[in-house]
Parts: C-alpha cells; sequence; structure tokens
C-alpha cells in the first residue's frame, strides 16, 4: 500500500527523534504531519530552512531540532527511510509516495 501526501516545493524533510512525526520544509514553510494517521497536525507559512541539516519541529514539536534530508538538486530527489527501516518516503512532483510496513 501507498499513501500520498501532497507538499509542493518541498525543500526537506525529516522524522522527529521519537518517529511518531514528519516534518516537512517547502519555500511555502513547513507541515506537520503524524505517521500514524498522515493527518497534517500544524502548518507554519514562515519561511525555515534547514540550517546544518536540521529543521525546527512545529506544533505537537515546537521548538525540537529535527534531522532533514534535503533535496539533491542535481538528481531533483528527494528519499528518506525511517529509523527502523519500515517507511520509505520518495518525493516526485509534489507528491510524497509513502510505502512500507509501517503504512
Amino acid at each position: 500500500m501507498v499513501t500520498r501526501l501532497h507538499v509542493g516545493g518541498l525543500v526537506a524533510m525529516g522524522f522527529d527523534p521519537s518517529g511518531q512525526y514528519l516534518l516537512t520544509i517547502s519555500h511555502s514553510g513547513r507541515g506537520l504531519f503524524s505517521t500514524r494517521t498522515w493527518e497534517r497536525l500544524a502548518r507554519d507559512p514562515a519561511l525555515a530552512y534547514p540550517k546544518d541539516g536540521c529543521g525546527v519541529g512545529i506544533g505537537p514539536i515546537a521548538g525540537v531540532a529535527v534531522k532533514v534530508t534535503e533535496m539533491n538538486y542535481s538528481t531533483e530527489q528527494l528519499t528518506l527511510t525511517s529509523a527502523d527501516g519500515k517507511l520509505s518516503l520518495e518525493y516526485d512532483s509534489g507528491t510524497i509516495a509513502i510505502s512500507g510496513d509501517g503504512i
């Protein structure tokens, strides 16, 4: 099964330390999704690009430093695997495709 999240202009994404949340960073701000339901829990339109490979959490993880993977602009690819290896995320054309055992 594959779940899809629509996030235009994605710059980076990463899981919080607990693995309960996915932080997305785009040219339109930040979004926070539950990794249990894939519901968007928070949105902040203020630009807050990653610094030193980390983004700043919002909503339930406000202020938490989240290690993120940034877009490879040479290949136009952004992929991410959860720490436990159960989830695989791939971004393409405004959509994050999520697959794996954790879906």
